[in-house]
């Protein structure tokens, strides 16, 4: 791995591109192993890293703006915990595994290259979204911009979308521009198991509520631990009596519907939803399927005793399980099942005994995006190997 002083950076990928060395973009390097293995150059036993370690502080904080410009390498927690301090935060959940307060999350830049999204996305939309500016340098050491730092800014093409779920192969993120909203006051929430039929008709009910769920999550299972699945419910206002009123409201109607309820402090509801991005696992799995078929994607037996989340409103999550639990013929099994209901499986870590199945299926745009590829890469030296949508990206030694 190479980490640059920031005034060495651009320097260095010139360099690269002179050489026609291939490289992989990198923050902490926390989640370089998810995805598509990326390709060494020739005579190189593994890829060389170019880390934005260093880049690592927070330009500006325009907190009457609700807006914050950081550097890529700059970790999400330390980003989080400073935003705290002004009453704010970035409404995106932290990774897959980033451990109960976010200590293993990443960078920010990495966040943003993965463009993953959870179970927040049901009430502030994805990291995409919250995105309103953009710095990076391009495989040939060009420094570009996109967007600016309001969030009302239509001009020029927008690039920036372009890297949010690139995983490093189209440029290097090197500083971001995101949206930030208030620290909600008050927050409570509702664990709800039984039957899926149930849990279906309630989570319709919740969707439909005056108070938008912040977070309302399909757990399977074997993550709820019960032996049925379960809803995780999140509210969040400026007013605790209508979070309250809003909770008898669900609580009623779901035993009505014959389901356990439990109700959720601020602290318990913590802690379930660091239960619900935590594991061990040999197989992680991106899902994602209509909303409205989520229910029969989970009552497949496909997903017994399989650890999942889904976002009830989007129908995005993650799944994960080990080897002895998740046999390989069942995760294609499962991503024939998710093309069947509207959406599509992406194998993000694989045990090395299935190695060999495709990270992401092949895109209908695949056309579009190799050739997207080839403007911003032309010598393909970003992520060799790793192209999203993308059955295998071409690789030139």
């Amino acid at each position: 791995m190479i980490c640059p002083e920031p005034s060495e950076l651009q320097e260095l990928v010139q360099q690269l591109h002179r050489q026609a060395l291939p490289w992989l973009p990198a923050g902490s390097s926390s989640r370089l192993h998810w995805g598509a293995p990326v390709q060494p150059g020739i005579r190189e036993s593994e890829p060389r890293v170019l880390s934005t370690g260093k880049l690592n502080q927070l330009v500006e904080h325009c907190a009457g703006d609700f807006t914050v410009t950081v550097q890529a390498g700059m970790p999400l927690q330390t980003l989080q915990s400073e935003l705290a301090t002004a009453g704010q935060w970035l409404a995106i959940d932290w990774p897959w595994g980033s451990g109960p307060s976010g200590e293993h999350s990443g960078t920010v830049g990495g966040l943003l290259a993965r463009g993953l999204a959870g179970g927040l996305r049901q009430r502030y939309l994805g990291v995409r979204d919250q995105l309103i500016g953009l710095s990076l340098l391009r495989a040939d050491g060009t420094a570009a911009k996109a967007g600016g730092k309001v969030v009302k800014n239509v001009a020029g093409y927008d690039l920036m979308r372009l890297f949010c779920g690139s995983w490093g192969s189209l440029g290097l993120i090197t500083e971001l521009t995101l949206r930030t909203y208030p620290l909600p006051r008050y927050r409570r929430g509702l664990l709800v198991q039984g039957p899926l039929t149930g849990l279906e008709q309630l989570r319709r009910r919740c969707l439909q509520a005056s108070l938008i769920p912040q977070r309302l999550d399909w757990w399977s299972a074997a993550l709820s631990g019960s032996g049925q699945p379960a809803l995780l419910l999140a509210l969040a206002s400026v007013s605790s009596a209508a979070i309250a009123d809003q909770l008898d409201q669900h609580s009623q109607a779901a035993a009505a519907l014959g389901l356990e309820v439990d109700m959720l402090d601020p602290d318990r509801l913590l802690e379930l939803e660091s239960h619900g991005r935590q594991g061990s696992s040999d197989w992680l799995l991106q899902l994602g399927v209509k909303p409205a078929k989520a229910a029969e994607l989970l009552a497949d037996p496909a997903l017994d005793g399989v650890a999942c989340s889904l976002a009830a409103g989007v129908g995005l999550g993650m799944a994960w399980a080990e080897t002895s639990s998740l046999p390989r013929y069942r995760v294609e099994h499962l991503r024939q099942r998710c093309r069947a209901l509207g959406g599509q499986l992406s194998v993000l870590l694989q045990p090395a005994s299935a190695s060999g199945m495709p990270c992401w299926e092949e895109s209908p745009a695949t056309d579009v995006i190799e050739a997207l590829k080839r403007e911003f890469d032309p010598l393909q030296q970003l992520a060799r190997g790793r192209l999203p949508g993308v059955l295998q990206a071409a690789v030139i030694t």
